[in-house]
């Protein structure tokens, strides 16, 4: 085996997943305790991994009786994430109300701020039609650019390439979503008085792959040190459903299948995993390119993407700017 591969494997694949969900849960209940001081937890779920983690996680921490779990669906949710959100409710048995919030979405001119930005692409798009955007550029040296893809009543694909300001005014008004998402957690969160669970993990939270004020908001983030690899372990070992443990990682936000690698990553997330953990570690494209068989000069575009990723999407992590210290008040 590949010798970056075999430590990979020892320190990310073979991880004590039950005395990390025991850590785990320990954090939450003394940040709950000593800094939050809230009577529970809000979970919005999706049927993806990350949320679901995040629930049962949850759950073990504080019991079923203090979670309260949230759908949250609009009219671009897939049918799927909708059955295996309900499949893990069940499964938990925690308290739970389905908000669908497509009216609200309606209201705030999201799906036609949406619309506007491609039928400058494509005149011909319609209600009727479905989107989606694609990444490419960046695993083959070039300047990460977009693709907007639409498919037509008649099943066929479309692909234009985006200008900037249709790309910008599609993912401005696709960031409405998780956006009033987050502001129906906090309202749970403040009638009950209970804290927001967040669910990026590593990946996500390293590369800027959420919305700021959106689902990149919360005051637990339980995952977010966890590799997606290690995330998927967890749920088997939290004995969460099959559906749930074989999700495929998918945005969930366009009308089109879309998966997390053909919108923001270079590679599908084990890849990705596996070098966002071997740039971590300092170890050259060379390493990188034998431990994942590809070539070396895809292996630096990788390196580079993830560096690009992380300066442009520093601000995201930022808390707002004061223009005077007061130490009088605790941040932490």
């Amino acid at each position: 085996m590949n010798a970056l591969r075999q430590q990979y494997e020892a320190e990310v694949v073979n991880f004590d997943q039950e005395k990390e969900i025991d850590r785990i849960s320990n954090i939450m209940r003394e940040v709950m305790r000593t800094k939050l001081r809230r009577r529970g937890v809000v979970v919005a779920v999706s049927g993806g991994i990350d949320s679901s983690v995040s629930a049962a996680l949850s759950v073990k921490a504080f019991g079923a009786g203090k979670v309260f779990l949230l759908q949250l669906p609009e009219v671009d949710s897939s049918n799927d994430t909708q059955d295996r959100s309900t499949t893990l409710i069940e499964h938990l048995q925690a308290a739970h109300v389905k908000h669908n919030i497509a009216d609200t979405l309606e209201a705030i001119g999201c799906y036609d701020a949406r619309d506007e930005a491609i039928r400058n692409t494509f005149p011909d798009y319609a209600d009727n039609w479905k989107n989606k955007i694609v990444i490419k550029g960046g695993i083959d040296g070039q300047i990460n650019h977009f693709m907007l893809v639409v498919q037509d009543p008649n099943g066929n694909l479309h692909e234009k390439r985006l200008n900037i300001k249709e790309y910008l005014q599609i993912v401005a008004a696709t960031n409405y979503k998780q956006r009033i998402r987050k502001t129906i957690e906090y309202y749970h969160a403040d009638r009950l008085n209970y804290a927001v669970i967040g669910t990026p993990n590593r990946l996500e939270y390293d590369q800027g792959f959420f919305v700021k004020n959106g689902d990149g908001s919360a005051d637990i983030k339980p995952i977010a040190h966890l590799y997606k690899t290690q995330v998927y372990a967890l749920a088997r070992t939290l004995g969460l459903p099959e559906t749930v443990c074989d999700a495929i990682p998918t945005t969930d936000t366009y009308s089109l299948p879309q998966g997390q690698d053909e919108f923001y990553f270079a590679l599908e997330y084990k890849k990705m995993d596996q070098a966002l953990w071997a740039y971590n570690k300092g170890a050259s494209a060379e390493a990188l390119a034998g431990m994942i068989d590809i070539d070396v000069k895809q292996a630096e575009y990788i390196f580079k993407d993830i560096e690009t990723k992380r300066t442009t999407t520093q601000y995201m992590h930022f808390s707002p700017f004061l223009m005077d210290s007061m130490p009088e008040i605790r941040h932490n």
